[in-house]
C-alpha cells in the first residue's frame, strides 16, 4: 500500500475559455458561489492530511503569492514556460516533488473530501464509469489495470479526471521520463498526462481510483461556470470591451 505525502497543484495556465473574467483573475481564483476553486482543493488536501502543497503558477502569478501566507505548507513554484509550452512544462519544473504525490488541477471545485484519500495500490487517475458517450479522454482497465486511454472519447468506460497518485517508484521513472521529453526531445507541446499514459505506456503499471459523478466538478468554459454560479450569467451577452468585475 502506497501512501500519499504531498501534493502538486496545476496553475499556470491562461483560462481563455474564461474570457473576460480571467483577463484580471486567474481561473484557480474565481469564486464560485462564494469560494474560490483552489482553496476547495487545498481544503479538501489538509481534510485528508495533506499540508505539503506545491502551486505551480504562470499566468497572472503574483495573485497567488498570498497562498503562501494563508496556507502553512504551501509553496509557490514558478512555471517560466506557460506562455510558450503545454501543461508537460508545469510538471518539469516540479518534478523534484514527484514522490507519493497526488497531482490535481487547480480550477475544479471538490464536492466530496474522499476522493483525495491517501492510500493507493497502484500509481492512477480517478475515473468514474462511464456509459454515456462522452469527448473526454476514457481509459480501459483489465481487473483494475489499464490497458489503454483514449484521447478522442467513447462510452462505457473510465473517464479520467485531473488528479492522479504516483508513488514513489513511480515518481522517480516519472521525472526521468519528463526530463527526456522536455529537455532531450524538446517535446513540449504535449500533455504531462501524455508521458505516462502514450509516451512509456509499457513503464507505468496504472491503477484507477473509482469515485461518482458530482464528486469534483471541472469547469471549462463561461457557460459551465455560469450554470453553477448565477452571477456569471452576466458574462454571457457580454463581449470583453465590457468587461467589469463582479464584486
Amino acid at each position: 500500500m502506497n501512501k500519499v505525502k504531498r501534493a502538486i497543484i496545476m496553475a499556470a495556465g491562461k483560462g481563455t475559455r474564461l474570457h473576460p473574467i480571467t483577463l484580471k483573475t486567474p481561473k484557480p481564483l474565481i469564486e464560485v458561489n462564494g469560494k474560490r476553486m483552489i482553496d476547495t482543493v487545498i481544503n479538501a488536501l489538509h481534510i485528508n492530511g495533506i499540508y505539503e502543497i506545491y502551486v505551480v503558477v504562470g499566468y497572472l502569478k503574483e495573485q497567488f503569492y498570498s497562498l503562501e501566507d494563508q496556507f502553512p505548507g504551501l509553496k509557490i513554484i514558478d512555471n517560466p514556460y506557460y506562455e510558450t509550452c503545454n501543461n508537460i512544462s508545469s510538471l518539469y519544473v516540479a518534478r523534484n516533488y514527484i514522490d507519493d504525490v497526488i497531482i490535481l488541477d487547480s480550477d475544479q471545485i471538490i464536492y466530496n473530501n474522499s476522493i483525495l484519500s491517501v492510500n493507493f495500490n497502484h500509481s492512477g487517475y480517478n475515473c468514474v464509469w462511464c456509459e454515456r458517450n462522452t469527448n473526454e479522454w476514457l481509459l480501459t482497465e483489465d481487473q483494475g489495470i489499464v490497458t489503454n486511454c483514449s484521447r478522442t472519447g467513447g462510452n462505457y468506460g473510465w473517464q479520467l479526471y485531473s488528479i492522479s497518485r504516483w508513488s514513489s517508484s513511480d515518481g522517480k521513472k516519472l521525472k526521468k521520463h519528463l526530463e527526456i521529453e522536455f529537455e532531450q526531445k524538446k517535446n513540449t507541446q504535449i500533455y504531462w498526462d501524455d508521458v505516462a499514459l502514450f509516451c512509456y505506456p509499457e513503464e507505468y503499471t496504472l491503477g484507477i481510483k473509482e469515485m461518482k459523478y458530482g464528486d469534483v466538478i471541472e469547469i471549462d468554459n463561461l457557460y459551465e461556470l455560469a450554470s453553477i454560479d448565477k452571477k456569471y450569467q452576466i458574462y454571457l451577452n457580454r463581449g470583453e470591451n465590457e468587461y467589469e468585475s463582479i464584486k
